[in-house]
């Protein structure tokens, strides 16, 4: 079916049900960022493949909102469709509650599936059909009519995370966080996100692509605790370990059913921010709900010591993984002769596609490999503008000399998760490339030698790597910076770099957590840059001031000097950079042929 035909389709099953206004939201069951293929209602829906994203159905209208990752993806995917564009955060733009607003009609409903949506979101849309004598339908999954081949609910094995690797034992995190329940005044605890649920029990899987995580609910009580999950999925030497721990396993939509028959005598903990709007109103209305953050949250972003141990040894692979990636590509570059290449010579050059395949062979040769973090982006040259980039059969351009290629990857290791961006410039580029490319370096390279005292957050330090653009009178559209998971969601709640907080204000930096630094440059028609590592957060001295704090990279790949102006840079940021480069080559040469050894000594040399 076209786009158009799905629209016509949904209309239909809108006018039967009489929902005037029918939402789609770009989430599973659990709230989270990037769902399965079975989940994908919102991009089946407009044609919008981004990750980021909300649709909006009348029986005239369309539109889809998306923030500024995604604004040249979501123009090019959606011209044509009939579906509008609405730019999230830019003037003038009306955001999908002004929207509603603005077309509800009185007495309308509004639709959506209740359990792909927040309870934030269906409480506020309530409230919009209220002020219209409206109503609302939230239990209409009405994508799941018209989606004739929807992909089926994924059957993966689920597995234990040891010890050894979790640094930290499913008996002691229940205690902890029944710890929390008790300072709560609270009876139960339910979780529903995938992320939480897996660091509290140790358990991984793989149901959804790029977060080794399993579709489950959990309902923690002081004695015992109740997983709900596709069985099948677990074998019984793990349904036995879980037992061990006082963990049965029901089946996965079982908790509906579960929730609905609760006493009156039970308190609950969870946190609205990550509860579906349907689980959150099958609660009884005689029991009490107190609405907390999920203790799990700030639990699982302060990294235990042998988790930190474990992430600098995925960091030491990924990183001579990529670094041979780049003595690779420099390489293959000085064979690429421009864009006058044939059909029939294409098989011959690299692709932005082909690139990533590289890249991701040669991570799969490092020990403990179990894939991509998420889903790769190689971007050549004005594709690099588009923040959230993914190559497709029509977009897949071959690389050649003069301009750069930007790849944002990461991959999942036994021991931990890796993000990392380079920009690499191909042969010779604009001087217009090197002077942004510079930028950027000095601002990533600020930011990451940042000492501060212990109670800032990331919104007190985004400054420290925007200053740069802002006296250019420049910006980028995007946060700083984003929390790490160990072995789950490579972006990982609640810690930022983002001098916008939000609804919610950042959270103090803490010693042991994990965050990215990657500030970029994009320039539509013509490049994008973005430069990426990730930061442990340590502390530094402590004086009659207070306790200081510092940040050690974690990432150890070479920053091309190719498309550097060392002129453009301060002496401390230069020297910055020489010390960055030492340490990159101390820590990596060990690990490559005598060759790459070579060049890193080269690219890596004082500037």
């Amino acid at each position: 079916m076209e786009i158009s035909e799905r629209l016509k389709a949904l209309r239909l099953e809108m006018k039967r049900e009489k929902i005037d206004i029918y939402i789609v939201p770009s989430s599973d069951y659990h709230q989270s960022e990037y769902v399965g293929e079975y989940f994908k209602c919102r991009e089946f829906i407009t044609g919008f493949t981004g990750s980021a994203g909300t649709a909006v159905i009348t029986d005239e209208k369309a539109g889809l909102w998306t923030d500024g990752r995604y604004f040249l993806q979501a123009e090019a995917e959606l011209a044509g469709s009939g579906i509008t564009l609405y730019k999230c955060g830019e003037p003038g733009i009306p955001d999908v509650i002004s929207f509603l607003e603005n077309e509800l009609k009185t007495g309308g409903i509004i639709g959506f599936d209740g359990k792909t949506s927040g309870i934030t979101d269906g409480k506020t849309w309530e409230n919009i059909a209220q002020k219209r004598n409206g109503s609302i339908r939230y239990d209409a999954d009405l994508i799941g009519r018209i989606w004739k081949e929807r992909p089926k609910l994924p059957k993966e094995k689920a597995f234990f995370l040891e010890e050894k690797y979790s640094g930290e034992s499913t008996a002691s995190k229940l205690e902890r966080v029944r710890k929390e329940m008790r300072d709560a005044s609270a009876n139960m605890h339910i979780l529903s996100s995938l992320d939480d649920i897996a660091w509290l029990l140790n358990i991984r899987g793989n149901d959804i692509a790029y977060c080794p995580l399993v579709l489950s609910y959990v309902i923690l009580y002081e004695d015992r605790v109740e997983l709900f999950a596709d069985q099948t999925k677990f074998s019984g030497e793990l349904i036995k370990l879980l037992r061990s721990d006082g963990i049965e396993l029901y089946p996965y939509e079982s908790i509906y059913d579960k929730i609905q028959t609760l006493s009156r005598d039970r308190e609950i903990m969870l946190d609205p921010g990550r509860i579906n709007y349907t689980l959150y109103r099958s609660i009884p209305e005689n029991v009490k709900i107190i609405e907390l953050e999920n203790p799990e949250i700030l639990m699982k972003s302060r990294k235990n010591d042998i988790e930190v141990s474990n992430i600098r040894q995925a960091h030491l692979k990924d990183s001579v993984a990529h670094t041979k990636f780049m003595y690779w590509l420099k390489n293959a570059a000085a064979h690429s002769e421009g864009p006058e290449i044939t059909e029939e010579t294409q098989q011959a050059y690299v692709t932005e596609s082909s690139a990533s395949e590289k890249l991701e062979s040669l991570r799969a040769k490092q020990q403990g490999y179990l894939g991509p973090s998420f889903e790769p982006i190689s971007a050549f040259g004005a594709h690099g503008a588009i923040v959230h980039y993914s190559a497709t059969a029509k977009s897949n351009a071959t690389l050649a000399k003069g301009k750069m290629l930007l790849t944002d990857t990461g991959g999942h290791y036994m021991e931990g998760s890796t993000d990392i961006t380079r920009t690499v410039a191909l042969g010779e580029i604009a001087l217009r490339e090197k002077e942004d490319f510079t930028l950027v370096t000095r601002a990533m390279l600020r930011l990451m030698n940042a000492v501060f005292l212990h109670g800032c957050s990331g919104a007190n330090l985004d400054c420290i790597a925007r200053e740069v653009f802002w006296k250019e009178k420049v910006n980028f559209n995007h946060g700083t910076g984003h929390g790490v998971g160990y072995l789950m969601n490579v972006h990982e709640p609640p810690i930022t770099f983002r001098w916008r907080e939000g609804k919610s204000p950042a959270p103090v930096l803490e010693k042991n957590m994990v965050i990215t630094d990657e500030p970029g440059i994009y320039i539509e028609g013509s490049h994008g840059i973005r430069i990426e590592n990730e930061l442990l957060v340590c502390e530094d001295e402590e004086n009659e001031y207070g306790q200081f704090m510092h940040f050690e990279p974690l990432t150890y790949v070479p920053i091309d000097l190719d498309a550097i102006i060392p002129e453009r840079m301060t002496e401390e940021e230069r020297r910055m950079l020489n010390a960055y480069h030492r340490k990159v080559y101390e820590t990596v040469s060990p690990y490559l042929s005598p060759e790459e050894k070579v060049w890193l000594k080269d690219c890596t040399r004082p500037v």
